[in-house]
This record gives C-alpha cells, sequence and structure tokens, in this order.
C-alpha cells in the first residue's frame, strides 16, 4: 500500500533513497537534469532505464566474463579486489513496506549502504564538453597535459581520471585535479578509484564497441563499507555516459550520440544561463531523448 511507504531520506536530482536498516532502496525517478539543474518536465519511462541499464553493469562487474584485461577474463570485481551495492532489482525479495511496492518495479533495487567518496570519478576516452573547453583555455584537462593541436572529440591518447566535487542539487559540480582529490581522501584512495574508474571504462569502451557504439566518457561514484570500495549509483547509463554512434564519429565535428548531450545541446543553443529556474522543455525534444535512451540500451543489453 502506497500510504505505508515512508518519505525518501534523500532526493537527489533523479534518485530518491529510501531507508531500508543496514540497506536502502534506490528509485531511480523520471525527472532530468541538465547543468545541474532539474527541470519540471518527466522523461516517461526514463528511470526505468536508468535501473535496467545499471543493473546489467553491475552484474557484469560481479560476475560477466571481462574483455579488456588481456588473457585474464574473471570479473572485474574480482580481478580488481572492490564490491557494488547491488543487492537485488526485485521488488518481491524487497523488505516490507517496500515488497511489491508496484510503482517501485523495474526502476528500484535493494542497496547496501556506504560512507560515499564526495567526488565523481570521471573517466574521459575522448576530449568532449568541459574537457574540451578546458584544453582550449590550458593546453590540458584536469591537469593532465594533452599534445598540442588536438581537435574536438578526438581520441585521446590513454583515458584520463578527471574527478569532480559532488555538490548539491542546484549547485555545479566542479572539475579538479587528481592531486587535489588526493588532498582531500587520501592517496592511497584516490590511486585505487582512479585504478578501478579506468579499468571500468575500458571494459564497458571494449564491450560497446562490439555494438557500433564509441564511449566518449562516463562517471562512477564510490562508497566504503567496512574497509572495501564499493561501486555505487549507477553505472553506464545515458544520464552518466556520452555514447557516441561509431558509424558517424569523425574527429573535429559534433559526434552524434545516444545520451543526455541531446538535451544539453538544445539548452546551449535556446541562450539559457544554465541556472534555476529551468526553461520547460518541448515534447519533440523530450520524445527525441527517450528515443535516444532506448537505443542505448538496446545495444547494452545486446552484448551484457
Amino acid at each position: 500500500m502506497s500510504e505505508l511507504i515512508p518519505q525518501p531520506f534523500y532526493r537527489g536530482k533523479v534518485r530518491d533513497l529510501y531507508d531500508a536498516g543496514e540497506a536502502m532502496i534506490l528509485v531511480a525517478s523520471d525527472r532530468i537534469s541538465a547543468f545541474d539543474v532539474v527541470f519540471d518536465e518527466p522523461v516517461v519511462g526514463k528511470g526505468e532505464i536508468l535501473t535496467g541499464v545499471s543493473t546489467r553493469w553491475f552484474k557484469h562487474f560481479r560476475g560477466g566474463r571481462t574483455i579488456s584485461q588481456a588473457d585474464d577474463h574473471r570479473p572485474l570485481e574480482q580481478i580488481l579486489d572492490f564490491d557494488d551495492h547491488l543487492i537485488t532489482d526485485q521488488i518481491e525479495q524487497f523488505p516490507e513496506p517496500y515488497r511489491n511496492h508496484e510503482p517501485f518495479r523495474n526502476r528500484a533495487v535493494l542497496a547496501r549502504k556506504t560512507q560515499r567518496v564526495d567526488f565523481e570519478c570521471v573517466v574521459r576516452g575522448y576530449l568532449a564538453g568541459s574537457g574540451w573547453k578546458d584544453y582550449q583555455r590550458t593546453g590540458a584537462v584536469c591537469g593532465h597535459a594533452l599534445p598540442a593541436g588536438m581537435q574536438q572529440g578526438q581520441r585521446l591518447p590513454e583515458p584520463i581520471f578527471t574527478p569532480a566535487t559532488k555538490e548539491d542539487t542546484g549547485k555545479h559540480d566542479e572539475n579538479v585535479t587528481v592531486d587535489f582529490m588526493r588532498q582531500r581522501v587520501g592517496a592511497e584512495l584516490t590511486d585505487r578509484l582512479e585504478k578501478i574508474s579506468i579499468a571500468l571504462f575500458r571494459e564497458a569502451s571494449a564491450q560497446m564497441e562490439n555494438v557500433g557504439i564509441l564511449l566518449c566518457d562516463t562517471k562512477f561514484e564510490f562508497g566504503l563499507l567496512d574497509g572495501r570500495i564499493v561501486l555505487i549509483d549507477e553505472a553506464l547509463t545515458p544520464d552518466s555516459s556520452r555514447f557516441w554512434d561509431k558509424a558517424l564519429y569523425r574527429p573535429g565535428e559534433t559526434a552524434p550520440g545516444f545520451d543526455k548531450q541531446y538535451i544539453r545541446d538544445y539548452l546551449e543553443r535556446t541562450g539559457w544561463n544554465k541556472t534555476p529556474p529551468a526553461p520547460p522543455l518541448p515534447a519533440d525534444v523530450i520524445e527525441k531523448t527517450i528515443g535516444l535512451y532506448r537505443e542505448i540500451e538496446r545495444r547494452i543489453q545486446s552484448v551484457l
């Protein structure tokens, strides 16, 4: 009964978190945010896609065959000695009062609670977005010096780890250097998160290239539980990643993709100043967005 469901103890830009003792319920809503501002209009069906995609990646990293670590095909969590937060995505296995709560079906997971590391672990494989702007100004991205003369959208020599601060809803996350993160959370933890994040990126890139998709960049979040690193929140969704169509990719051009970049590009053209209140999203922009999300979901399902 919905009237028995408590209020979430935390409401993020997209996800609502409900207390379940030592665990919690993460519910992916149909809300969409861009430039750290949440929009009024829902993208119907988006929450189910985010949950389904993340769950597939969590299960792959936990028990799937790795294809990016030379001859070591063990699950990536075994190779790099970390965990993920997923307990179950089946509402029939949720604790009371959440068990069989139909509004949660296909858009919620039961997950372990952790002590969140308050940095987004961003990995970039191509020069795009804020990384491209940083490079134009400084010749580097978050302190990583890059070769001169690179083009927008060009593949980087190697994936780079470019952390960002985690800010509250309505505030802009800030790109920082690896050294800044080391000073805040310690060198040992930062270096382990960098290694894990880049390995996750390489594995996802290898999987997605098999279905004609280039993984431009993505972000991961981690927590700590009983001294162990835990991958949390979401993984390689069209909200947290840029997925490009390999067949249409050309360095120096804006690559067509299957992700939230479509909305960002629309908003850039409107001249909006990227601060609240958010402008209304037209119905055709919402329809195009959910179509892109469904297509990347289909491709991910075909390899995982």
